[in-house]
């Protein structure tokens, strides 16, 4: 089978092999042991890879490179008409060649990728949608006009759509879905150490303004105050890098709070074990990976109300649903401290959701959707 992707995630290339984000790329490794041939097309950059980057692990790759575009603002629409001839182009070449069309959505290349498919009526296609499916949420229009294509029956013929979550009224195209990080292999038994040698929080995301790493520090920070033996490890790199710095340093926390960087997932899975609560105080999600990854662990789960985390919580059940509201989240917090039995309880239920989705139950469901 001849399995063309079409992605927004910028690749590297190294040693004839292509990198690219690491969830990312496991996930597609997933998907590539169904096929005999992979094309790709996406954009390119040159660079040193990292620990949060990985290959694909496939030996018949066809890479079709593309300039990377946005349409933010007028310069760079300006800039895209005069690069969207050859990206439309390739986009078309890979899905005539290709016996399986994967979009992986939202982003500018998925939005080109919807359009085009349209073309294609006869093909398999699946289309990973990767963000918030929400009805109800605000998005920009790019996000949203996806959405509205891919919940078009007519338009996306021959096309299974994953979403996070379930929700009402939908298209009979439409496929819940969900993504997994751990085997079956890698479950072992989840003990918590209590909170006599202190309480450790974990943030691990991009160090962006969507994720909202500010808030988590914010609320460390308040407990604290309160007199709380509590630190925070934060994961990841992003703009906010600099910001987060000048805050834990001007406020004294840096002995409480550490910004670790990017690491691989052996050390974030260390981290998980020896924290009790993950945090993520997102400002929108599609399946959030470090969330479901810390309840994998026993880490009770903290983290705002979008997409489907409500239902990854099971409405506070599993974890703390935040209010975005320092006064109102800090009392949850503490009431769950306090109640130690609480706290285990609500570990040994997100672990025992988290562990439902293995990585062995997501190869099965992937090879349903290509095999149909």
């Amino acid at each position: 089978m001849k399995f063309a992707i079409i992605t927004h995630v910028v690749h590297l290339r190294n040693d004839c092999q292509y990198f690219g984000y690491a969830p990312y790329i496991r996930e597609m490794n997933m998907w590539l042991k169904n096929v005999s041939q992979l094309i790709v097309v996406a954009p390119v950059t040159k660079g040193k890879t990292s620990a949060i980057d990985a290959p694909y692990e496939h030996a018949n790759i066809d890479f079709l490179s593309v300039p990377e575009f946005s349409l933010t603002s007028f310069k760079s629409s300006v800039f895209f008409i005069f690069k969207i001839p050859i990206i439309l182009w390739r986009i078309f070449c890979a899905m005539q060649k290709a016996d399986h069309i994967h979009l992986r959505c939202p982003g500018n290349m998925g939005l080109l990728g919807c359009m085009i498919q349209i073309f294609f009526p006869f093909k398999k296609k699946t289309a990973k949608y990767a963000g918030n499916w929400d009805p109800k949420s605000k998005q920009p229009w790019s996000y949203r006009f996806q959405k509205w294509i891919l919940s078009n029956a007519f338009l996306t013929r021959n096309m299974k759509v994953l979403v996070y979550g379930e929700w009402p009224n939908q298209s009979k195209n439409i496929k819940s879905f969900f993504t997994a990080t751990y085997s079956e292999s890698e479950k072992s038994s989840v003990e918590k150490a209590d909170f006599k040698n202190g309480i450790k929080f974990v943030f691990v995301g991009n160090l962006v303004v969507g994720k909202n790493p500010l808030y988590a520090v914010k609320l460390v920070e308040l407990l604290l105050k309160n007199g709380n033996d509590v630190t925070l490890d934060l994961y990841g790199e992003g703009i906010e890098r600099n910001s987060l710095e000048n805050y834990i340093q001007m406020n004294k926390l840096d002995t409480k709070i550490v910004l670790r960087g990017n690491h691989s997932k052996e050390t974030l899975i260390k981290a998980y074990q020896k924290s009790h609560f993950v945090i993520l105080p997102s400002k929108s999600e599609g399946w959030p990976k470090a969330i479901a990854e810390g309840m994998f662990w026993g880490c009770v789960p903290i983290a705002t109300k979008v997409s489907c985390v409500p239902y990854m919580l099971n409405f506070n059940k599993h974890g703390i649903l935040l209010e975005m509201n320092l006064s109102k989240d800090i009392v949850q917090l503490e009431n769950l401290i306090i109640n130690q039995k609480s706290f285990f309880d609500k570990s040994q239920l997100a672990a025992g959701w988290s562990r439902n989705f293995t990585t062995d139950v997501f190869e099965n469901e992937i090879a349903k959707l290509l095999i149909k």
